[in-house]
């Protein structure tokens, strides 16, 4: 069975005004439910790179920074030349993760992709490379205003090595959590 419960005003224990009504269908939120419900709407800034192209010349034995041709998806424009940076209003905590696939029909010792926040290594996936092995990676990560976040790879197969292109192969995700 249902029931209905009329009122033009919500208050709290203290007395104060929660949500008021005008008896029209409109409602009006307290300045505090306001601020609550506009943090916790969504989950931008958020992004979704990929290579629609193969990056080539992957030099073995050194950091690589990982570049993106094709941004599936970048609500606040803060994804550009192949790094996140934090927006203005937008500082703390953030999800991210990655995939990539070094192309190689050879055995090679190891390979690794990691996050970087600022230049220096966030997170670091290893692996050893069984012909394509594929490295994924997830962190989160507390950032400030300006902070930036890129991927970087590195092989040691002894020669030069290119990476696959296309959404599955090399791909680059990040937003910012709730709360």
């Amino acid at each position: 069975m249902a029931s209905i419960i009329k009122a033009n005003q919500l208050q709290d224990f203290g007395g104060n005004s929660i949500i008021t009504s005008d008896g029209a269908g409109t409602i009006t939120l307290s300045s505090g439910m306001n601020t609550a419900v506009a943090a916790g709407t969504n989950n931008t800034p958020a992004f979704s790179v990929k290579q629609s192209s193969a990056q080539t010349g992957i030099a073995n034995n050194t950091q690589t920074i990982v570049t993106f041709d094709t941004e599936e998806f970048d609500t606040d424009n803060a994804f550009a030349s192949n790094k996140f940076t934090v927006p203005s209003g937008e500082a703390g905590k953030y999800f991210f993760c990655a995939t990539l696939i070094f192309l190689s029909s050879a055995d090679w010792e190891a390979g690794s992709l990691g996050i970087y926040k600022n230049g220096t290594i966030l997170d670091v996936g290893y692996g050893r490379n069984f012909y394509y092995n594929t490295w994924k990676i997830a962190t989160v990560a507390d950032l400030a205003v300006s902070d930036y976040i890129e991927l970087k790879c590195y092989q040691n197969s002894g020669g030069s090595l290119n990476l696959g292109a296309g959404r599955d192969n090399v791909n680059f995700q990040g937003f910012k959590l709730i709360g």
